[in-house]
């Protein structure tokens, strides 16, 4: 990919993003486990369980930026945080995240299942009871956790950097807020559409920056160390104008 652009960008500040409707995305997405959100969650799940056994299991915090109307990445952080801070700038998705924390709806249990293969997730009898505890939803953007002190010691951000803007220099510094925000050794969980040019949810259009694994090599490299980056191909579930797959990198903040 190249940086360049014909056209004006469109950068995060310009959306609507109160527009964003948490229903429509949910049908769409998550009703119905996909193939390729097993792969992730059993990934992710793999990566964090790897780093946290035999150390002496939970820590006190952790981040979902962007958290959306999509929970698995929460319920992948729910046996090692104490904590778990869902940043979100839409309202009318933090009105959803919120309403989930007495109970989320039943196809969040089809996630749940993934997870529970490991002995970490299996542990957790009452799952949501669990989240209702240490989850919290913030309002608040990505681009707010530049320039603070690193405060999270687990994090993920799934589908965001890229689904703001058009610009890659804001994707860049998307990747990079989002990094500032762990502390030193944490281990962190980062997805990103390949090649989307943008997405429709309900009668909103919104934007995407058309990367690759070699953009999210390159952003990354200056953060984090033993990241371990997985292609998945997803061509027969067209998500997105242009998407060819899911890209996931998991790694550790550096020192």
């Amino acid at each position: 990919m190249t940086s360049g652009s014909p056209t004006a960008d469109v950068e995060n500040a310009d959306v609507p993003w109160d527009a964003f409707d948490p229903d429509e995305y949910i049908k769409r997405n998550y009703l119905e486990i996909q193939p390729v959100d097993r792969e992730i969650l059993s990934r992710v799940r793999d990566h964090f369980s790897d780093h946290f056994e035999g150390r002496g299991g939970r820590v006190a915090s952790g981040i979902d930026v962007g958290a959306g109307p999509n929970l698995y990445p929460a319920l992948a952080m729910l046996p090692w945080c104490d904590e778990i801070t869902l940043l979100e700038r839409s309202a009318s998705n933090f009105t959803y995240l919120g309403s989930q924390l007495s109970g989320y709806d039943a196809h969040w249990d089809q996630f749940w299942d993934v997870l529970r293969e490991k002995p970490g997730y299996a542990g957790i009898e009452e799952p949501r009871v669990r989240f209702k505890k240490a989850v919290q939803p913030v309002e608040g953007s990505l681009f707010e956790l530049c320039g603070k002190e690193p405060g999270w010691d687990l994090g993920t951000m799934f589908f965001v950097a890229e689904s703001i803007t058009t610009s890659f220099r804001e994707f860049r510094r998307g990747v990079g807020c989002f990094m500032n925000a762990l502390k030193s050794g944490a281990p962190f969980a980062a997805a990103f559409m390949e090649h989307s040019e943008g997405y429709r949810v309900g009668s909103q259009e919104f934007p995407a920056r058309d990367i690759d694994e070699g953009d999210v090599r390159s952003v990354l490299k200056d953060y984090a160390e033993g990241v371990k980056i997985h292609r998945m191909a997803n061509p027969k579930q067209l998500v997105r104008t242009g998407y060819t797959g899911m890209i996931l990198a998991c790694g550790r903040r550096k020192d």
